[in-house]
């Protein structure tokens, strides 16, 4: 909760401010997001307009996530730039929007907490990768290509070969070998010389 009674209503006045929050919870996407105790580093310009206070600044955070591609934990940071209208109480900007439209001021207060929270979820990738170059994991074994190396590869059979492969493998296990010449010889010699002892 920011207090910018201090402001005051007059539009054009401005005030710097800087602040460091610690998150209670997880604020983000599923697979990345800044995770719990982390610390938020806001510098804000609030400038008071006609209609409420006008909230500009950045927003810097570490990131921790899982890459979307190899499915290795990584950390990263955050910044990004917010632009955000708070109404005041009872304003012509409070009473022609709905109340998802716009933020409201409470009682001379403002709550970045929602505008930190979208603009977080926003800006994150639906996909986060741990490189922008990841290569991901090898589709045959899993292991991942960044430390496999170039040469890591399978033969792959073509699935219609795949029958016919695994035919000549088992032929080949249970053909007997042919007779040699040699002993083909010694057979008819036997053979012969028995018929001449008659």
């Amino acid at each position: 909760m920011l207090d910018v009674r201090s402001l005051g209503r007059k539009p054009g006045s401005m005030k710097q401010l800087h602040r460091t929050v610690v998150t209670a919870e997880r604020i983000g996407l599923e697979m990345v997001g800044i995770p719990v105790g982390a610390q938020v580093e806001m510098e804000l310009t609030l400038q008071s307009v006609s209609e409420g206070v006008l909230v500009i600044g950045t927003i810097a955070a570490p990131l921790d996530g899982e890459c979307s591609r190899c499915l290795e934990p990584f950390t990263s940071d955050l910044e990004l730039h917010v632009t955000e209208l708070f109404a005041y109480p009872d304003s012509a900007t409070e009473q022609t929007t709905e109340e998802d439209e716009i933020h409201r001021m409470v009682d001379d207060f403002i709550d970045l907490e929602p505008v930190v929270i979208d603009a977080v979820g926003l800006d994150l990738p639906m996909q986060p990768l741990c490189e922008p170059d990841c290569a991901g994991l090898c589709p045959e074994c899993g292991v991942r290509m960044a430390i496999a190396g170039s040469g890591h590869g399978h033969e792959i059979l073509d699935p219609r070969w795949a029958g016919l492969a695994n035919f000549a493998a088992d032929g080949d296990a249970v053909q007997d070998p042919a007779p040699s010449s040699d002993s083909t010889l010694a057979g008819h010699n036997g053979a012969a010389s028995k018929t001449e002892e008659k």
